[in-house]
Parts: structure tokens; C-alpha cells; sequence
């Protein structure tokens, strides 16, 4: 790991152990979930060169399996976001294996029509509450023990769940196996005339982006207590793109900084009501005319490093 890549991530962490004394705990255990689900999109779309519109379909069935698990099987909190991501996971190998068939906007299409299949299912399963979700989940003791029901003792299991995952992204993207994520998203026919069976890869990555997703969901649905029907709805899968593009696609840090600017906007103007969606709707385009590669893709073209 270069050293300035070390010192960012050694910085973020020093920050979020201190900020829950200064800033609401629930908040900060917002921008790190989808922190973590926008880096995992970006691992499949600024990596694996692949447009999904249907990420709310694992971050989703992961937020609802993991609350049901907590409240009606009485599992731990670890064990509950296990059960969740697993489950992501599985949904990630069927819904990949289905989609990889199909490129560019067909791809997307695909991936869009089955996240609105979950959507649907949400609705109608009897174990998900309808339109009322599975609310009051609870937090439980972690591995047992130690109890993590308050915010503040809560967060540092996230802020743990986080940083382990944005460091297995991490290691994912500067492995060979990321390498050659970007040989095809470069150049797929180069690839498959060296004899890199370029499906397997996607495949591959579609599935880690689609855990990682769902560890994402899996750990909300903990932090607010709630799985919801807006965990699956296809405006979530629009949103992670927002946050990835804003920030920086095919960075490491951009889809984190995409993640803070857009849940910080939500948060902080919600007074507005449906407004807030046309004020995103102008930090996008704004963002976009003024920063192609997104804001950490022009920062790291200023500084000539890899960000």
C-alpha cells in the first residue's frame, strides 16, 4: 500500500473514532454503510467496467433477511449481518451468472428488471411487513456479551464491519485478479485472445460487489432498526450511482467522499421535504460539469497520485 494511500486510511479511521463525541453517532453510521455499498458498486463499475441499476436488490434482501434474523430467530448482531450478507451473496451468484449473458445496456437492464422482482417479492412476502417493513429490530449483545444496543457503543461495531470491508475492496482492486478486471474493462477482446475466460471474472466480481452490498444492507438495517421497502426500491440503486460517479469512479476514495456529500445532503436538508431530491439533482449535474472524473478523480489528476 502506498504510504499516502496508508496515511488517508489512517486519518479516516483517527476521525471516525473521535467523531461520535462531536457529531450524532446515527448519522455517521449512515455515511459508513453507504460508504461501503457505493465503494462495492464502484468495484463492479469502475473495476469490472459493468453498469448495474439493480444494487438495491442485495442491499436490500440483505437489510431484511438481517433484521429478521435479529428479531424473530433472536440472533446476535454479527450473526445477523452474516446471515444477511450470505444471502446477498447467493443472490449475486443466480442474478450474475444470469446477467453476465448480456453487455452494456442490456446488462443494466437485466440487472434492473430482477432488482424490481426483489422489490416485488418485499411487498408481498409475509415475513417482510409489507409496506411497514420489519421494524424495532434489535440490536442484541454482540457475540453474545457485550451489549452494543446504544448508538454510541453501536457505532464502533459498524465503524469495525466498515473499515474491514473498504480494506478487503481494497486488497481485491490491487490484486492480479483486479488487474485483470481492468484489462477487460479496457479492452475485453485483448483479453480473451491472451485466454483469460473473461465471464468467470465477471461473474466473480459481480458476486464480491453484490456481498459486499449486502453487508452494507445488512449492517443498516442494525443502525436504524428498520428494513424498509426504500432499502429495495429502485431509487437506491440510483442513488449508489450518484455517489459513485460524484465522487469518483474507479477510485478508491471517491465513492467514500460521493457517499458523505449525498447522505450529508439528505440529512442536513430534509427540512426541504421533496425538494431535497432536486437539490441532489443539481450537486449532480454541477458536479458532473465540473468534475468529469468525479471529485477524487480530479483531486488525484492535481496531485499526479492514484486516489
Amino acid at each position: 500500500m502506498p504510504r499516502h494511500h496508508m496515511a488517508i486510511f489512517a486519518g479516516l479511521f483517527a476521525f471516525m473514532l473521535v467523531a461520535p463525541f462531536f457529531l450524532y453517532p446515527v448519522f455517521l453510521m449512515k455515511v459508513m454503510c453507504f460508504a461501503l455499498f457505493a465503494c462495492a458498486f464502484n468495484l463492479l463499475l469502475g473495476y469490472g467496467g459493468l453498469l448495474s441499476f439493480g444494487h438495491a436488490a442485495f442491499f436490500g434482501s440483505a437489510s431484511y433477511v438481517s433484521a429478521h434474523a435479529a428479531k424473530v430467530w433472536g440472533l446476535t448482531p454479527e450473526l445477523a449481518v452474516l446471515s444477511g450478507t450470505v444471502v446477498a451473496a447467493l443472490l449475486g451468484l443466480v442474478i450474475g451468472a444470469l446477467a453476465i449473458r448480456r453487455q452494456g445496456i442490456y446488462f443494466a437492464m437485466v440487472t434492473l428488471a430482477f432488482a424490481q422482482m426483489i422489490f416485488f417479492f418485499s411487498v408481498q412476502a409475509p415475513f417482510t411487513g409489507g409496506e411497514d417493513g420489519i421494524q424495532a429490530v434489535p440490536r442484541g449483545r454482540l457475540l453474545g456479551i457485550l451489549d452494543i444496543s446504544a448508538d454510541r457503543t453501536f457505532y464502533f461495531f459498524v465503524l469495525a464491519v466498515t473499515f474491514a470491508g473498504l480494506l478487503v475492496i481494497y486488497r481485491i482492486i490491487h490484486s492480479p485478479f483486479g488487474h485483470i478486471l481492468k484489462a477487460i474493462r479496457e479492452n475485453e477482446p485483448r483479453s480473451v485472445s491472451l485466454g483469460y475466460r473473461v465471464n468467470r471474472y465477471k461473474l466473480a466480481v459481480f458476486v464480491m460487489s453484490a456481498t459486499l452490498a449486502g453487508l452494507a444492507g445488512a449492517t443498516k438495517a442494525l443502525v436504524f432498526q428498520l428494513a424498509s421497502l426504500t432499502d429495495v426500491y429502485w431509487t437506491m440503486s440510483g442513488e449508489v450511482v450518484l455517489m459513485a460517479l460524484l465522487g469518483g469512479m474507479g477510485t478508491v476514495f471517491g465513492p467514500i467522499a460521493g457517499a458523505a456529500i449525498v447522505v450529508t445532503l439528505q440529512n442536513y436538508f430534509a427540512t426541504f421535504g421533496a425538494w431535497v431530491t432536486v437539490i441532489e439533482g443539481v450537486v449532480f449535474v454541477v458536479g458532473v460539469l465540473l468534475f468529469r472524473e468525479g471529485i477524487v478523480g480530479v483531486l488525484s489528476r492535481w496531485l499526479r497520485k492514484p486516489l
